[in-house]
């Protein structure tokens, strides 16, 4: 998707499936936390339906509209959380699991007992 659309412009565009059906109206958009990038949209899948969430980036802005690189079934099967909060790191993982989108593990923490003997402060 686009990096540079303001995320406020795609408040209420309508969304697309991978076969091009229908899927709702866009309702919010959250950003990544880091790098202020637009990284989900929720998506009001029907008048009496709840959000679902879908991945900014596989999905393209064309003529105006999202269209999702995903089956409209997969899309409302995608985990609930609500919208209006915050979604933590663990719920993002989750999402990106569901749509089978390989996010890189994070880096691993230094090991800061490198050169210690087990039992000793001082390096051996």
């Amino acid at each position: 998707m686009q990096t540079d659309i303001d995320p406020r412009h795609l408040i209420g565009r309508k969304a697309f499936d991978l076969r091009g059906t229908r899927i709702g109206t866009i309702d919010e958009v959250y950003l990544d936390d880091a790098t202020g990038v637009p990284e989900w949209a929720a998506i009001r899948t029907g008048l009496f339906s709840r959000d679902a969430f879908v991945p900014l980036e596989p999905s393209e802005l064309v003529d105006g509209a999202l269209h999702v690189p995903f089956e409209r079934a997969v899309i409302k099967d995608a985990p609930d959380f609500g919208v209006g909060r915050h979604l933590s790191p663990e719920q993002e993982l989750q999402l990106y699991h569901h749509y089978g989108l390989d996010v890189a593990p994070p880096p691993p923490l230094p090991d800061h007992t490198f050169g210690k003997l087990a039992g000793r402060d001082e390096p051996a």
